[in-house]
């Protein structure tokens, strides 16, 4: 028999309900047992996609046994029944269905499946016309993201509903670690709203938290209302509650406030502001603390120096401390677009006051840029303006970057035939620089640099040759302060030069067995000559402008400076090459040496100031290398050996092991020289950074794990982070205890802190955010992180506007 009807309630709620309430990060389910709380059912494809939208505008077809009989005229009687409509699937031992009434009730085995979930129960009645359903003990199994649980009743009529008895984890039901219970939910589908009465969250068998009323979504539509609080303490601020109010304004636009208490501190109040339309979208944040009890604490931070010296004119900043923030963009077409990304903050304590990291300590401006772009096939260019604000106060405003306002840029490159390609690179900048009282050394100016080129490129199946000419012009006009007070005649400097570079290399590879390994070698010679005449710059101020760390990179630049305030002279060869052995089993690569150095045939006769004068002869060898003996073993290393000195001027070695399916070690260490030390000079000193660092994640048993980190400055002969801690996990539960010490503040403070997390997979978390430190500090926590770079910690150098005299 089949025929179609409208049966049944189809538009079950369970899935959203306590569900509703779990969090919706990606979690570690892989400590879980592959089958499911409720097993698929046999012979029953688990769809992948539908909602209540879709289904209303299509029919439930059913099919079954032979009609078993009939109490009435009316009433159907039907064995092994299975219904379907859209993404849904009922099916139950025996229906009585009475045509006349709408009436039903299913008994036996009853299963329900859509997209979202699957429910098996006892038995279910009610009545098709009047959409009255009641389920009766029953267990689900949600489908699109892990959870399971349980009611002994649900009653839905129409749109709404009501859960008794009902449970929610994301706990296998035999190992119960957590559930959330609840007496009675009732749910509102159309309003998108559901409300739970007397909850509460048990960990094993003890109760640890009672809510007896709790509002929450059910469906995807944004409702104004309380997120999850974040809940903390440390030396710093004492006890620490944030609190998020979310508000649903519009279905473009949303805000969420954020008070926040610290028992040291005081009270902040912030919020984010975010909206989106279709050409583009934004967000605006900030933050506002009226009355900050923290300098008042540990005046001496404000007042004094390192040194324990009173800094004149400073004063504690306790007051309407606060930060700004603004990230938008707008897409005019698919050619055209405006971005902006403006920040500010109160004072120049807030980012070392209000963070926990050293990325916190070690920013020392906030930037903020706005511009026009635009981008064709062979073509970019834009208008941008670009401010620096000073966040750090062991430094003054001489310190920051010059402001751009504004910029102008453009770049064209354009293939002609299979050979050639020529181009133009184009930029106009006005400079501007924060005044501050006593200095004579910072003064504004424009600037315009124009590089056209043509380009060769000469490609075959083993070898390319590269040839370019370029003619740089660059042309400055200053302000009159350069002539008065830096005694220089030339308001008006320009400098021209060609810039000519050959770069060429060829590809060798054979077959090769090592230990009995089939690989695949090459070899790859590489040759790159460069030819800039010199010209006189003393009279050029440095603007934007600062010598490279040498590197593998610059062995194949045309300049080594960052900005085009100098253009370094130049006859000199780069002779390279690499060699790779590639597995033939498997195409990975087993090991990657890179080798070069430049042959100076002149001595450079360009610099900046403290910089010392490369001469002629030979630069430092520059050797990187990869490693990678097995899967779980990589081995990374570059070394940098100076023949002029018969020394290192780099050397750095990163090593990662894999332990297990979730274990990681890791090591690294760094040097690098300082190039221009001159122990005639006070301060100076021979090495600019030296340091070690191990950090690991190594599980002890498939739930027991420890984590460490020692981040070990050795020129300065201290510890700059050391993390020791200890967690458990299972499928649905995971507890982190740390304790961390770490670098508090630019005077070398540093702080100690103690913290616990305890996490219910699916729900949220208690206690401070122990993984996402964890998650910074080791590289690799998160397998999904280890080919992520790591965050920038040094800031880039940053140069006056001083002229120079030292060229010659």
């Amino acid at each position: 028999m089949r025929t179609t009807l409208r049966l049944l309630p189809l538009s079950l709620c369970i899935a959203f309900a306590l569900p509703a309430m779990a969090a919706e990060d990606e979690e570690d389910w892989s400590l879980c047992p592959l089958q499911d709380a409720v097993p698929a059912f046999e012979g029953v494809t688990t769809p992948t996609a539908g909602n209540s939208q879709t289904r209303v505008q299509q029919p439930t077809d059913i099919e079954g046994d032979a009609l078993e009989g009939s109490e009435d005229a009316d009433t159907l009687v039907q064995g092994n029944v299975q219904l379907r409509r859209g993404d849904q699937f009922l099916g139950t031992d025996r229906l009585v269905y009475n045509q006349t009434t709408g009436q039903y009730r299913a008994d036996g085995s009853v299963r329900y499946q859509d997209s979202g979930m699957r429910i098996v129960a006892d038995s279910a009645e009610g009545n098709q016309d009047t959409d009255s359903h009641t389920i009766n003990d029953l267990q689900y199994q949600l489908v699109r993201r892990r959870g399971n649980g349980g009611a002994d009743r649900i009653s839905l009529n129409d749109d709404r509903g009501a859960l008794y008895g009902a449970t929610y984890s994301t706990c296998d039901p035999d190992q119960r670690a957590w559930e959330l219970r609840a007496r009675e939910i009732d749910i509102d589908l159309a309003k998108g709203r559901g409300v739970a009465r007397n909850a509460t969250l048990r960990v094993g068998k003890v109760p640890v938290l009672y809510v007896p009323y709790f509002p929450f979504p059910t469906d995807d539509r944004r409702q104004t209302g309380l997120l999850y609080p974040s809940i903390s303490s440390s030396s710093r601020n004492g006890f620490d509650w944030k609190q998020p109010i979310y508000l649903n304004l519009a279905p473009n636009y949303d805000a969420t406030l954020y008070p926040r208490f610290m028992s040291k501190r005081g009270v902040q109040l912030g919020g984010e502001f975010r909206w989106l339309y279709g050409q583009g979208s934004g967000t605006v944040s900030g933050a506002w603390m009226p009355k900050d009890d923290l300098p008042g604490n540990r005046p001496e931070r404000y007042l004094q120096d390192f040194n324990g010296n009173p800094i004149p004119g400073a004063t504690l900043p306790e007051d309407n401390r606060g930060q700004f923030g603004l990230t938008a963009i707008h897409n005019f077409d698919s050619t055209y677009y405006a971005s902006a990304n403006l920040g500010w903050v109160s004072d120049t304590h807030y980012l070392e006051d209000f963070s926990n990291s050293l990325y916190g300590v070690s920013s020392y401006f906030v930037q903020s840029d706005v511009g026009v772009f635009g981008r064709g096939q062979y073509w970019n260019a834009g208008i941008a303006a670009n401010h620096y604000q000073l966040a750090d106060y062991t430094l003054s405003d001489a310190n920051l970057p010059y402001d751009r306002l504004p910029r102008v840029f453009g770049h064209w490159a354009q293939p002609f035939g299979r050979w050639f390609e020529a181009g133009v690179d184009g930029e106009l900048v006005r400079f501007r620089h924060a005044s501050y009282a006593g200095q004579n050394t910072l003064f504004d100016g424009s600037r315009l640099d124009v590089k056209p080129y043509v380009a060769a490129n000469f490609d075959g199946a083993s070898w390319f040759v590269h040839p370019k000419l370029a003619w740089r012009y660059s042309q400055w006009e200053l302000d009159n302060d350069w002539q008065s007070r830096a005694g220089l005649t030339e308001l008006s400097p320009s400098r021209s030069l060609p810039i000519t570079s050959v770069d060429a290399g060829m590809y060798f590879d054979r077959n090769t067995t090592v230990r009995g390994e089939r690989y695949l070698q090459t070899f790859e010679p590489r040759l790159f000559y460069l030819r800039v005449p010199y010209r006189d710059q003393s009279g050029i101020p440095l603007f934007d402008t600062a010598p490279m760390t040498f590197s593998w990179g610059q062995l194949f630049r045309d300049n080594r400076y960052t900005g085009p305030d100098r253009q370094t002279d130049a006859n000199q060869l780069t002779i390279a090459a690499t060699t790779r052995f590639i597995s033939e089993a498997d195409g990975r690569e087993k090991l990657a040496v890179s080798l070069g150095q430049i042959r100076y045939f002149e001595d450079s006769r360009v610099i900046t100031p403290g910089e010392s004068r490369v001469a002629e002869g030979k630069s430092a060898w520059i050797v990187d290398a990869t490693f990678a003996p097995s899967d779980r073993w990589l081995i990374n290393g570059a070394y940098q050996w100076d023949p002029k000195i018969r020394g290192q001027d780099l050397a750095s070695l990163r090593a990662r092991y894999l332990v297990g399916d979730r274990g990681i070690v890791n090591f690294g260490y760094r040097y690098r020289r300082n190039i221009n030390f001159n122990p005639a000079v006070p301060g100076s000193e021979p090495d600019l950074i030296k340091q070690a660092d191990i950090s690991f994640l190594y599980p002890i048993t498939e739930n027991w794990s420890v984590v460490g980190r020692y981040y070990y400055s050795l020129l300065d002969k201290k510890p700059l982070e050391q993390i020791a801690g200890v967690q458990w996990e299972s499928c649905c539960l995971a507890v982190r205890a740390v304790a961390r010490r770490y670098l508090r503040d630019r005077s070398g403070e540093l702080n100690d802190a103690l913290q616990l997390e305890v996490e219910l997979k699916g729900l949220g978390s208690a206690g401070q955010k122990t993984e996402r430190v964890l998650r910074r500090a080791i590289l690799g926590y998160d397998r999904d992180d280890l080919y992520l770079v790591p965050p920038q910690t040094v800031s880039p150098p940053v140069t006056s506007g001083t002229p120079t005299t030292s060229d010659s």
